[in-house]
């Protein structure tokens, strides 16, 4: 029988020199460190290599010495590596999951920075900015500066805690999604309670809110660049919907997360564009007449408080991107000597610097232009169209509208890339196989049509910002605190320990408040509800 083939780790062990006839001890195959673990198949890494390639191995009339197991420890002297040394956590084997070679998120894992800051830029900054001003007329100027830059730093806190829990050297795991970390930590009944649905929410319910504001933009833009002297039979909005959903789902056919880092870019690239777009436009036309930047202050205490709740929810809302981030994190190689959180960090400081240049002057400028006279449905977008429709050149309108819905499409991509990923994990936990490509294809239009169906009977879905904020608020600003102090255990009472869970509990307690405020608020200034009937 022919010897069996044997796969060796790179380097290969050199072999010792014969002795007076002595038959060469052949060095046992050693298991491959994370180090060498690219990809998650291990058959996929390049480092991997059959000693003589594919050519079998000539038979050896000498019989070999009987192989005896190694250990992994005793690779290296205990002289040079005390226990618990960082190589000696280096020689351990990372857990793999098998599946994950077969589900979109980590089928590929060639990431680097510039695809982390093209997603993390594409996934963090979309309509919601728009509103922003709105919560400027109940906060004002100061509070509406103060409260827009703690929730700025205190998100950059929070994504920081993420991008470093997103690997275990102790337990040698990559946690590549969010609610993988939140089961880990939390236990998977509690952590399902907990983030299951604002989790689904900023999946589906964002790509739902992409469809209704992107449809009635194309509209929008369909309506500057036809003018008046169109003659042309307008869509209705619904049609418009549909045009949209059915151009979303095209391009949700791209395979992986890594693929779409095109699109990433190009959504980065519209969304920089319209909101600079907007405010320039804005401040350029100067303010309005009549403008007034008071507070508005409803009838009693308690009302004017849970308006003042209501804003900040909005002021929550407009950060988001945080379930996501595990994911893009798990686009990248890592390694002991080269981990993941190096590369990521450096992808998100740098998106998160252009965020910040947008997000502010978007505030400040739009709050400045328009004061009190900003519509509360659509924000800046909307009193763009509303007070300078006759002001500024179609150009600059249709630009607007065509970043608009240009960055919509791009944004359905990465936000509903996690949906994807747990419908094909359905299929490859049951059938132990990767999913087959007419069925993925399936699982994406079956998303993207249901989504559309939602916003269709839900249109007025993209004016609850306050109580959408307050939901969401928790995966953004508490969880990730709590998950640093169950998994990294600091040292009770230093530091971390009570900044930790000050905002952890923090995070919870407003969460709870601005749910309630947002709901008190709806039911008094009311929404204009109209289902099955989008305007």
């Amino acid at each position: 029988m022919a010897e069996a083939k044997e796969i060796w780790s790179a380097p290969i062990t050199p072999r010792t020199a014969s002795v007076m006839g002595t038959p060469v001890v052949a060095s046992p195959p050693v298991s491959c460190p994370p180090s060498q673990l690219h990809s998650p198949s291990l058959t996929r890494s390049p480092l991997l290599h059959s000693e003589d390639g594919d050519a079998p191995r000539p038979k050896n009339k000498t019989p070999k010495t009987p192989r005896t197991p190694i250990r992994i420890s005793n690779l290296t002297p205990r002289f040079i590596t005390p226990l618990g040394s960082p190589v000696r956590k280096a020689l351990r084997l990372t857990k793999l999951d098998p599946q994950d070679a077969w589900l979109p998120i980590t089928e590929s894992r060639n990431g680097n920075k510039y695809y982390a800051a093209f997603h993390t830029l594409c996934s963090g900054i979309g309509i919601q900015a728009l509103v922003l001003p709105v919560a400027f007329t109940i906060l004002g100027w100061t509070w509406g500066i103060i409260s827009l830059t703690i929730a700025f730093i205190w998100q950059l806190y929070t994504l920081w805690l993420l991008v470093n829990l997103h690997e275990s050297v102790e337990n040698g795991v990559r946690y590549s999604r969010y609610l993988q970390l939140c089961f880990a930590t939390f236990g998977e009944k509690l952590g399902k309670l907990l983030a299951m649905f604002p989790i689904l929410y900023l999946s589906a319910g964002t790509c739902t809110t992409l469809i209704i504001i992107g449809g009635s933009t194309a509209r929008t833009f369909y309506q500057v660049v036809c003018g008046d002297s169109c003659t042309a039979k307008p869509m209705t909005t619904v049609e418009w919907y549909l045009v949209f959903t059915c151009a979303a789902v095209v391009l949700s056919q791209l395979p992986n997360l890594n693929s779409i880092a095109g699109i990433s870019l190009i959504g980065a690239v519209t969304a920089v564009g319209y909101c600079t777009s907007i405010w320039v436009t804005s401040v350029a036309q100067g303010a309005l007449p009549g403008v007034n930047y008071n507070p508005i202050r409803a009838g009693s205490s308690v009302e004017s408080a849970f308006s003042v709740l209501n804003a900040l929810g909005i002021i929550a809302f407009a950060f988001r991107g945080h379930n996501l981030i595990l994911e893009i994190q798990a686009t990248m190689p890592s390694s002991e000597k080269h981990p993941s959180h190096v590369p990521m960090w450096k992808g998100v400081k740098g998106s998160y610097t252009v965020i910040a240049a947008c997000l502010f002057p978007l505030a400040i400028g739009g709050y400045w232009a328009y004061g009190q006279l900003i519509p509360s449905n659509g924000g800046m977008l909307t009193a763009l169209y509303q007070y300078h429709s006759h002001d500024v050149s179609r150009f600059v309108l249709g630009l607007t509208s065509f970043f608009v819905v240009v960055n919509g499409l791009c944004s359905f991509q990465i936000y509903g890339m996690p949906a994807f990923d747990d419908m094909e994990s359905q299929y490859t936990k049951r059938m132990k196989k990767p999913c087959p490509w007419w069925l993925r294809a399936f699982f994406r239009v079956f998303f993207g049509f249901v989504c559309f169906f939602i916003g269709v009977a839900i249109p007025f879905l993209s004016q609850l910002a306050g109580l959408i904020g307050g939901v969401a608020l928790p995966v953004t600003f508490a969880y990730p605190c709590f998950m640093w102090l169950k998994t990294k255990k600091p040292k009770q009472y230093n530091a971390m320990w009570w900044l930790n869970w000050f905002l952890g509990t923090l995070g919870v307690g407003l969460s709870g408040i601005l749910i309630a405020a947002s709901i008190y608020v709806i039911i008094d200034t009311g929404v204009n509800v109209s289902f099955f009937n989008p305007q």
